[in-house]
């Protein structure tokens, strides 16, 4: 077998754990009329510990989505009270849910805040029951979170309050783990599917760039655009974006 041979091959393998069907989503395809009518009416969730979570891990999945026709729901647990130095909680919060909001203006998305403290969140009776009860009233065909071995502490609260969520709605929804800043934050990241965001990734850092408060220059140039281009690498295209899927069943969920 030469290397030419191997390259398909290895193509054909990777191209297999694509997520979305993507080409036809981003309207490289005639596909893509079809894909907007089989996805009429399907939701996603998209749940991250603080403002500007959703948008780094899968910004360019949530836009995908969304020209596919599905509605696109980013939830923050915390509202980032305490990620500006030198602003209270009150003021750092009001900073940073503006610029949550105005991402998902870009992103077409529709937000959604909850109660948790940044810094400062639990896991206990009631923290379960309000995620349960959040993902419940939503009723997502998909959710995506934060992978739960992670460095940052409001990350793993996250991640575990949605899988227990997931477990007592009785896997009622297809549920991903998305990856932020791995190596520094997301830890033994391995994923079992992959999007081409290759068309939609000016969007994306765009969004992303809503959130001046958090120095994107650097969380976004130093970490995600490093992670889209060698997930891409490994997905055989420009940028992508991958995520580890616990499977329940095998259906074929997107169009």
């Amino acid at each position: 077998m030469n290397r030419r041979e191997m390259l398909k091959l290895t193509g054909a393998a990777v191209a297999g754990t694509s997520l979305l069907g993507v080409q036809a989503l981003a309207g490289e395809t005639t596909g893509t009329a079809e894909a907007k009518k089989t996805s009429a009416g399907k939701k996603v969730l998209v749940i991250g510990a603080h403002p500007d979570d959703p948008e780094t891990a899968c910004g360019g999945t949530m836009m995908l989505l969304k020209q596919a026709g599905w509605e696109v729901v980013s939830v923050y647990m915390t509202r980032g009270q305490g990620g500006i130095e030198g602003k209270s909680h009150d003021e750092a919060a009001a900073i940073r849910t503006l610029e949550a909001e105005e991402a998902c203006r870009l992103l077409d998305a529709r937000p959604v805040f909850m109660t948790q403290i940044d810094g400062n969140t639990e896991i206990n009776r009631q923290r379960y029951a309000e995620m349960r009860e959040l993902i419940a009233a939503e009723k997502p065909d998909v959710v995506f979170t934060h992978w739960p071995i992670d460095s940052h502490p409001d990350h793993r609260v996250c991640s575990l309050l949605v899988y227990d969520a997931w477990r007592r709605l009785g896997y009622s929804f297809e549920l991903f783990y998305f990856e932020v800043m791995s190596g520094m934050q997301t830890q033994l990241f391995s994923p079992t599917d992959y999007v081409d965001i290759s068309s939609v990734t000016e969007q994306k850092r765009k969004a992303c760039h809503c959130h001046v408060s958090q120095n994107m220059p650097w969380i976004y140039g130093d970490w995600h655009d490093g992670m889209e281009r060698f997930r891409g690498l490994e997905f055989h295209c420009k940028y992508a974006e991958a995520f580890v899927h616990l499977r329940r069943s095998n259906s074929d969920i997107f169009p």
